[in-house]
């Protein structure tokens, strides 16, 4: 299996998924008691906030590259960004290490096309719709249509999963405040929904919402895991 570097702590939470999820898909994938091989930098996550509020994403880039040299050094084959917003420093990371880092966008955008959703709702943070990354890289590799919500509902899901899910607090009136805003979405034509925020996974899922649901995180974590296990995966093929 080659070694995973994980940047993480942007929140911990998010972190926390990752590593779970990992973990559980490398099991499901090996069986037995198979895990993971992976390296972990966590930062502490009040220095990210405050440069994603005050919008210093050219510094934040910076304070990400010397942990990423840090895993390449230790032995990562793969960067992993544990965070949606932060995937504004993935072009900068990759162009100054020798290893790939896994873009989140592009997992999604392979997940969308599978479901077939052509106007999903994107469900963000105020950074990541004002970065437009996800927008830019699914209209460019699938001709994709995004809905987003208005300026109001863009306002509600930035509080809630800030001051909220990063904090590890999940409370019910802000799962149906989310599930409103998809309500609204989909009378205006949404047929899926993109949970672009790592945390976003903790408060509602495919149970709550008829149109597909696609976790951002779930399936950049299947993208790891394919590039991760693509030497056993190649192996086995050969026997």
């Amino acid at each position: 299996m080659k070694i995973i570097g994980l940047l993480g702590g942007m929140s911990w939470e998010s972190t926390a998924t990752y590593y779970r999820l990992i973990n559980q898909q490398t099991r499901i994938r090996l069986g037995g008691h198979h895990s993971a091989e992976l390296v972990l930098w966590s930062f502490d996550f009040s220095r990210i906030e405050l440069l994603a509020a005050q919008r210093e994403w050219d510094e934040a880039c910076n304070l990400l590259m010397q942990p990423a040299l840090k895993l390449q050094a230790a032995g990562a084959e793969c960067i992993v960004i544990c965070s949606n917003t932060m995937h504004v420093a993935a072009t900068h990371l990759q162009q100054g290490l020798g290893i790939p880092v896994m873009h989140i966008a592009e997992a999604t955008a392979s997940a969308i096309q599978k479901a077939n959703c052509k106007k999903p709702l994107l469900l963000a943070t105020r950074s990541i719709i004002e970065q437009g990354f996800y927008e830019k890289r699914l209209q460019q590799i699938h001709g994709t249509t995004m809905i987003l919500p208005d300026k109001g509902g863009q306002a509600v899901v930035h509080d809630i999963v800030y001051h909220e899910l990063c904090r590890g607090q999940v409370n019910e009136e802000s799962r149906r405040t989310l599930l409103q805003i998809v309500r609204k979405a989909q009378d205006q034509g949404a047929d899926g929904v993109i949970l672009a925020c790592s945390e976003l996974g903790n408060l509602v899922g495919q149970k709550d919402i008829s149109v597909p649901v696609i976790d951002s995180t779930e399936e950049h974590v299947r993208g790891i895991l394919d590039f991760a296990l693509k030497r056993e995966s190649e192996f086995e093929e050969l026997i």
